[in-house]
């Protein structure tokens, strides 16, 4: 081995130490004084390094427990100084894992239960812009807002999108990349685009294919 891929290797070893002790430091904990800019921060959650856009924060609610993964966004609004109706904005249970790259943008509320699973590149909003005059370009049309709430327990898997004025029940399994729009019970399974109920559990039959008929 030469003089040159050894030092490669030796210089590649501690850059890569380098990056996990950075990444540890500026990972956020309730104890950190950035934790007390949020409306609740809770006891043993963390915001894992490194941090996606996070705004708004006295909006954001972090439950006990909750652990946010690397380059996870998270706000309130369309700025940081943005003044809100209520707070919060956004509120994230107890015992949640939001997965790497996730997106979760609140303009009116968005509520996540405790114990949620959510897997990466996932994007939860409670705001849509509007489309309907057809003379005036979307971007500039009044965004239209509805809350969005998912039951604890659930599972939302990689690239799912939730829409506005979804509502989850308890121990919903919503499959990679379903786009998901409207109200659905507890313990069913979703997929597709738009997303549709796959299987339905109950006591006395288990789990069944389709909706509850």
């Amino acid at each position: 081995m030469n003089a040159r891929l050894r030092y490669r290797r030796w210089l590649g070893a501690r850059v890569r130490a380098l990056r996990r002790y950075a990444n540890d430091v500026a990972t956020v904990g309730p104890d950190d004084r950035y934790a007390r800019s949020f409306y609740y921060f809770g006891r043993g959650a963390g915001l894992m390094a490194p941090q996606g856009v996070i705004y708004n924060e006295r909006y954001l609610s972090i439950g006990d427990g909750t652990l946010i993964g690397p380059n996870v966004c998270v706000s309130a609004g369309i700025h940081g100084e943005q003044v809100m109706l209520h707070a919060p904005v956004v509120r994230i249970g107890q015992a949640c894992v939001i997965g790497r790259g996730s997106h979760i943008v609140g303009h009116w509320s968005i509520t996540l239960g405790d114990e949620i699973q959510v897997g990466p590149y996932v994007y939860i909003t409670d705001q849509n812009h509007a489309y309907l005059d057809p003379e005036v370009p979307v971007g500039r049309q009044t965004p239209e807002e509805s809350a969005v709430s998912i039951g604890s327990g659930s599972w939302l898997g990689t690239n799912v999108v939730i829409l506005p004025g979804t509502h989850l029940g308890r121990n919903t399994t919503v499959a990679a990349g379903a786009v998901v729009r409207g109200t659905f019970p507890d313990h069913v399974v979703l997929g597709g685009v738009p997303a549709r109920v796959l299987r339905h559990y109950t006591p006395e039959s288990g789990w069944q294919r389709g909706p509850a008929s």
